[in-house]
């Protein structure tokens, strides 16, 4: 299995020690790849909409491409982010909206409709579920049908202070989870993948896109005309 995590910080607290636990944990032959924000992505997207004509066109494109080359290439994606202020990261959140194209409204990726992906959060307090949901959410609109969210209150602010029962819990919940995509055999594309699909697909018919490169898009890959990405 091929695994891409998405550390949406620099140090290695309590988020970043439940997605190493459940890579670990999970069967088989494994390829990891990791990538820190915002180590390996320092930027906020400015708004020029140059992604909309081709992704190339980003000026920070050199260093997004590798990152979406592996992501592309993945079978399980993994992200994971602290809970600032009730919200993901900073770091997350500028990486998100970095590929904002990648949504089902613009150039959606092919690749996207088979993979499963993991959020993980946790926080000193409350917010850890929140901030891993709004993650989960942009993943469901890249095309990903099948998104768990993770989020727990450690009621600490690092991993090595973590109370010994909730460390345990936690351990708990991701052995489970890692249990549970060991043995997942195919990834399904739910009706709720499906009517977001429709929906967009019908906006691109009507010239409702961003940008008449989006419905281009959209027709090369034969999607307005009844071809399905999710199907070979």
């Amino acid at each position: 299995m091929k695994i891409v995590m998405i550390h949406g910080q620099n140090h290695k607290g309590s988020t970043y020690h439940l997605g190493k636990l459940l890579v670990e944990k999970i069967g088989g032959e494994k390829e990891i790849k990791e990538f820190f924000l915002p180590k390996d992505l320092n930027h906020f997207c400015t708004g020029c909409y140059a992604c909309l004509q081709a992704r190339e066109n980003c000026p920070y494109w050199n260093e997004k491409q590798p990152m979406m080359d592996a992501v592309l290439k993945a079978d399980l994606l993994v992200f994971t982010t602290p809970n600032y202020c009730m919200m993901p990261s900073a770091p997350m959140k500028a990486f998100l909206d970095l590929f904002f194209t990648n949504w089902l409204t613009h150039k959606p990726y092919k690749e996207m409709f088979s993979k499963q992906a993991v959020v993980i959060s946790t926080a000193a307090g409350s917010g850890a579920k929140k901030a891993a949901t709004l993650v989960a959410n942009n993943l469901q609109n890249w095309g990903i049908p099948m998104v768990t969210v993770y989020g727990i209150n450690a009621n600490t602010m690092g991993w090595e202070t973590m109370p010994q029962k909730k460390k345990a819990k936690a351990e708990k919940d991701i052995t489970r989870m890692a249990r549970r995509i060991s043995t997942r055999k195919s990834v399904r594309v739910g009706l709720k993948t499906r009517a977001l699909f429709w929906f967009y697909g019908g906006m691109q018919k009507a010239n409702w896109g961003a940008a008449p490169e989006e419905k281009q898009y959209w027709t090369d890959m034969g999607w307005l005309n009844g071809k399905k990405p999710w199907k070979p």
